[in-house]
């Protein structure tokens, strides 16, 4: 393993030392199956934020964690929730088998997962088309041989068939129910996420929220303040959006669905 001063998977210290301890740690309880350890999300997409984001990471692996690693891996995860490094509660991710990280499989099986500071098994909604997608473009090695040995291609109606699932079985229900909205840093995540969703549909790719962002404001342009005040928002700022969230929301998931019917006769 490299020295700690050589270790810079990112260009956060205190990001990399609770990667330093993740990786250290997991190539110890999971042994022989480990393949590699990637980053995706906001760390590999150059939009990462100190005081929000979070670190996202798959670790992969030979085969299914079998019981006696899932138990070694709780608690595992344990200690580094209760390490006190910086970034320690910050990490979610998830243990996959190098033929599950193949391709997009909506049927393979719950594997080791954490997320919000807790340890279970899941299976990957369809959202992890695209997550395949940005780890095979942009993800982040920390440990392992490089993404794109690992995942194939994925097609540019495939990742707009994952956001028109997303924005039907995640976003129209917040329509709804519009509470989830009460936070402003709710507010500026769905009006971000609203932009890379148009984004893709339009050009069937995925982009950083940056990039999606200023790109909706110039072909929306009616969406454009709401847009650059959620790229501005920072904890502690009141985005005092809720209604103007909600409709973009609403007009997002009109576009979506004008898409379907166009590329897939939905």
């Amino acid at each position: 393993m490299q020295a700690d001063e050589d270790f810079k998977p990112t260009p956060f210290a205190e990001v990399n030392r609770v990667l330093r301890m993740l990786l250290t740690d997991v190539e110890t309880n999971v042994g022989d199956d480990f393949v590699g350890l990637y980053l995706y999300g906001s760390l590999s997409s150059g939009d990462f934020n100190p005081q929000t984001s979070d670190i996202d990471f798959v670790v992969v692996t030979e085969s299914l964690i079998d019981e006696r690693k899932i138990e070694k891996l709780r608690l595992m995860h344990e200690r580094i929730m209760h390490s006190g490094l910086k970034f320690a509660k910050k990490l979610e991710g998830s243990y996959v088998p190098r033929k599950y990280i193949r391709r997009f499989d909506p049927n393979h099986p719950p594997v080791p997962t954490i997320n919000e500071g807790k340890f279970y098994l899941a299976s990957h909604g369809s959202d992890w088309v695209i997550q395949h997608y940005i780890l095979r473009k942009q993800g982040l090695v920390v440990a392992g041989p490089s993404p794109i040995t690992l995942i194939d291609p994925v097609k540019p109606n495939d990742l707009r068939k994952a956001v028109i699932n997303e924005l039907r079985e995640w976003w129209q229900p917040v329509l709804d129910d519009p509470s989830f909205l009460q936070r402003d840093d709710y507010q500026a995540f769905a009006v971000l996420t609203m932009c890379r969703a148009l984004y893709t549909l339009e050009k069937g790719e995925i982009s950083s929220k940056k990039t999606s962002a200023t790109w909706a404001q110039s072909k929306f342009k009616q969406k454009s303040l709401l847009i650059e005040k959620a790229l501005a928002w920072k904890e502690g700022v009141n985005m005092d959006s809720i209604g103007a969230t909600t409709d973009f929301i609403h007009f997002t998931i009109e576009k979506s669905k004008r898409y379907e019917e166009t590329l897939f006769g939905g």
